[in-house]
């Protein structure tokens, strides 16, 4: 049989409600008082002064505020004992209550968000969850520029889940917007204070990226967000390539590697989900990775380029070096280029040689003379 319980006392149910809605509350009677004295002055005015309902209520707003213009002014003595009773009860004593109190909110709303505490009314917002152990203010920062950079994203809210920052973000990061809860995504109700359920992407970050064991806590967080059917909108940092497997079984969005010195991973994984394969297979070099051939491009324009290193199948051109030996990524397709080298991607397994290359780009060369030559002379068979 349970043990009788005593009923909790009302005072004791109003310390554990948020100090913001207890001042809040209190203002909103304050407020709800002053307007009925207001009401029923200016009736009372207007009933026993020889005054209109417009200079009633002008007469009591000046009294109110200890204005006192001297245009009206009571001369009953029922207006003049309502005057003075108003003036005590609301110019001396209600108004110096709702001030104190207010200021008292701004007070208590500024230290709350210094210290995390601060509940915003977040949405369609970009949750990150966890701070690195390293180098967590130029990630941030980096992340945070990035994204806004993307169209769509301009003005998108960041906020930062953590533990850390018990005493306020650094300037760097308020400078560009960025606010936090302090907190734990392992935890239900921080979840619920940062309103990831109405956040846009989450961002669920490793605390070590070089410590396999994190893979258990940010699992944790992924799971949980997973009950509450958000691991759509999860992208998630997995430091062991093992561990993929059961982040990709709860439905997480995409899983990718911390790599902190390259945090367009991250930011590509969100905005065009898929892409950021592409970028881990380079860094990793697995699959693919980024191949320089040092030979002399001319005749050619980048367009050719590209078909005949892809008809040959030896990989996919990404810039061109000049013969200034800059690196030119994004040349026009249609004009002639002119250097002494190529990046191109190529497989890790079967990288070409230098000979290949050549040779595809020489056959591609004699392969458009002759298109050329059966355009301007089509009365001659091609040999």
């Amino acid at each position: 049989m349970l043990p009788n319980r005593r009923p909790l006392n009302p005072e004791h149910q109003l310390t554990h409600l948020p100090m913001s809605g207890i001042i809040r509350s209190r203002l909103k009677r304050l407020f709800l008082f002053l307007i009925g004295l207001v009401l029923t002055q200016t009736l009372i005015l207007w009933a026993v002064e020889p005054l209109s309902l417009w200079n009633s209520l002008w007469l009591t707003m000046t009294t109110l505020t200890t204005v006192g213009y001297g245009d009206l002014a009571p001369t009953t003595v029922i207006g003049r004992i309502s005057t003075m009773a108003l003036m005590f009860i609301t110019a001396i004593t209600l108004l110096t209550l709702i001030i104190s109190d207010y200021i008292e909110y701004r007070f208590y709303r500024r230290e709350r968000i210094l210290t995390g505490r601060w509940r915003y009314n977040m949405k369609n917002h970009v949750l990150i969850i966890n701070t690195p152990r390293r180098g967590g203010e130029q990630y941030f920062m980096r992340v945070a520029t990035q994204l806004r950079a993307i169209p769509g994203y301009e003005s998108v809210p960041i906020m930062i889940l953590t533990q850390k920052y018990a005493n306020g973000l650094p300037p760097e990061l308020k400078d560009i917007g960025l606010v936090h809860y302090h907190g734990t995504g392992a935890s239900e109700e921080d979840l619920k204070a940062a309103h990831a359920g109405q956040a846009r992407h989450i961002l669920l970050l490793a605390l070590d990226e070089t410590d396999p064991s994190s893979d258990s806590y940010t699992f944790d967080i992924a799971h949980r967000l997973s009950e509450l059917n958000l691991a759509s909108k999860i992208t998630a940092e997995c430091v062991s390539d093992s561990n993929r497997q059961r982040f990709r079984a709860i439905g997480v969005r995409s899983v990718i590697r911390p790599v902190r010195t390259y945090p367009e991973i991250m930011v590509r994984a969100v905005v065009a989900p898929g892409t950021e394969k592409v970028l881990e297979d380079m860094f990793n070099y697995e699959q693919d990775h980024p191949h320089r051939y040092n030979l002399t491009l001319d005749d050619l324009t980048w367009s050719d380029i590209v078909s005949a290193l892809i008809r040959h199948g030896i990989g996919t051109a990404l810039a061109y070096i000049d013969d200034n030996d800059d690196v030119v990524c994004h040349p026009e397709p249609n004009i002639e280029v002119e250097g002494r080298g190529l990046i191109v991607l190529v497989k890790s397994s079967e990288t070409p040689d230098l000979s290949v290359v050549e040779e595809a780009l020489e056959r591609y060369r004699q392969f458009l003379d002759k298109w050329q030559a059966m355009h301007e002379h089509p009365e001659e068979p091609a040999r």
